[in-house]
């Protein structure tokens, strides 16, 4: 089958899977909450005269996407923990664009968006989408054959089914395209029994009848230090996740304020209710003997958790992280743009991160993120600094 580029998203669908389940967290337990996110360059990219303008007319056409009454049909039967209220939500749902700031000042990019935080939570992960595959084709990058994709994608596939681990793909907020992206997930799909196990694209989830993988992200974490305290945004959030989704989505997203800290918190009752926890920043062996331990002192065999690992992944670090892990804890790994944008020229290295939160009748405040790298460290010095002291982190 050929598949045509495009340069807009297709479906509402085309979004990471933890977006939908953290927005049906928001809708019941925080509707009045705004935000605020931002796009960080980390890359220092050059955008190329008009991009702005480009970016914005793709923007501009979101509003058109509705969730269908199949797409609607599939999450009823694949994700029976999103309630029914939620979903006739979601099918009236709409886009609005008057959400997302553009700015373009040279060939620098200013990204603003603000709103109610369940409605502007789906913006994230297909504006990165559009920003990377609108980068490629304005600057005439030249990428590899749709059967050398094919031939790359197979290989890894094939390699990580003799490595005898299980891989989810994570890759569409920096993917290639569209395009690229369908091919990789077909081949993940046609080659890799056994050991493709899902992806985070529901969309994709969807057309390749594979499951949609996912929980929740830093910023569920970062809204409650905002709206609680930065010393019960881990309790609180893992609570209210708890309270929302009775058992089900059960790994815990563990280095928004350092694993360290998360694991003060993350007691008896929460080791034994989630699943497992997810490495997302640090040193990965560290962190699974971190892992490990913690559930030994807690009682629990480790062996009956997971640990998914989801840090800029390839072969060789996954099969690093194996074989240090294994017979010792379950593991399994969410592998993104090493899959998705592996075409050929460099993958941009861009984010947008929720900035501030505004709790209902509350003043704006500054949100960060402090992962077990420092590098990924996000949010104003000031904010930074206090919460460091006020966690006793040095």
């Amino acid at each position: 089958m050929t598949i045509q580029p495009v340069t807009s998203i297709v479906s509402i669908l085309d979004n990471d899977f933890y977006k939908f389940t953290m927005q049906q967290g928001v809708i019941r337990l925080f509707p009045y909450a705004k935000v605020r996110y931002k796009f960080i360059n980390r890359g220092k990219h050059s955008f190329p005269p008009g991009f702005g303008d480009t970016l914005r007319k793709a923007v501009n056409e979101m509003p058109a996407l509705r969730l269908t009454r199949e797409e609607k049909k599939f999450l009823q039967v694949n994700c029976p923990y999103l309630d029914p209220l939620y979903l006739d939500f979601l099918e009236g749902y709409r886009y609005q664009p008057d959400e997302v700031h553009i700015e373009q000042v040279g060939d620098q990019l200013e990204i603003h968006i603000e709103g109610l935080w369940y409605r502007a939570i789906l913006w994230e992960v297909p504006i990165m989408s559009l920003i990377c595959e609108l980068f490629y084709e304005l600057t005439h990058a030249v990428r590899i054959s749709n059967e050398e994709v094919i031939q790359r994608t197979r290989k890894k596939i094939e390699n990580y089914r003799d490595l005898g681990v299980t891989v989810a793909e994570f890759g569409t907020r920096r993917r290639y395209s569209y395009a690229i992206h369908r091919l990789v997930l077909q081949t993940l799909q046609q080659y890799g029994e056994g050991s493709f196990i899902g992806t985070s694209n529901v969309h994709m989830a969807m057309v390749h009848q594979t499951k949609p993988i996912g929980t929740h992200a830093h910023e569920w974490f970062m809204f409650h230090a905002a709206r609680y305290g930065f010393k019960m945004a881990n309790s609180l959030g893992l609570e209210h996740w708890v309270q929302v989704f009775r058992g089900d989505l059960g790994i815990a997203l563990s280095d928004t304020y350092t694993t360290d800290v998360f694991f003060r918190q993350f007691d008896k009752m929460f080791s034994k209710l989630f699943d497992g926890v997810r490495h997302d920043s640090g040193d990965p062996l560290l962190f699974a003997d971190k892992v490990i331990a913690h559930y030994e002192r807690m009682g629990i065999d480790p062996k009956n958790k997971t640990i998914i690992f989801s840090d800029a992944l390839n072969y060789e670090k996954v099969a690093r992280i194996a074989g240090h892990c294994r017979n010792r804890i379950g593991i399994s790994f969410g592998i993104g743009t090493n899959l998705t944008n592996d075409a050929g020229p460099e993958p941009m290295n861009i984010v947008i991160k929720m900035t501030q939160a505004q709790p209902q009748n509350e003043q704006w405040t500054d949100v960060i993120k402090l992962s077990d790298e420092h590098g990924k460290y996000t949010g104003t010095e000031k904010m930074i600094t206090l919460a460091k002291e006020i966690l006793e982190i040095d």
